[in-house]
């Protein structure tokens, strides 16, 4: 049987629970600048079956296109190394 919980000091209506809230301020910036935009160019590559196999399986369980998963690993990859030159 699952435990029941209860709240001491929980206001007693929805009233009193908005009166005793706390206003936080938005810290968020607006989405259209929560991502970067970067140039993209489109080229055209010859990769291994069983590489695009791999991304096609894994980008297909997360809901992405296989086409991103790869830009992403190639974009992370060639980021680490501009950072330590």
């Amino acid at each position: 049987m699952k435990k029941k919980t209860t709240y001491k000091s929980a206001p007693a209506d929805l009233t009193e629970a908005i009166m005793l809230s706390e206003s936080i301020d938005d810290f968020l910036p607006a989405p259209e600048f929560l991502i970067k935009k970067e140039e993209n160019v489109k080229i055209t590559i010859s990769l291994s079956k069983s590489s695009v196999d791999f991304f096609k399986e894994k980008a297909k369980k997360a809901g992405v296109p296989y086409q991103t998963m790869i830009k992403t690993v190639i974009d992370k990859y060639s980021s680490h190394y501009l950072k330590s030159k």
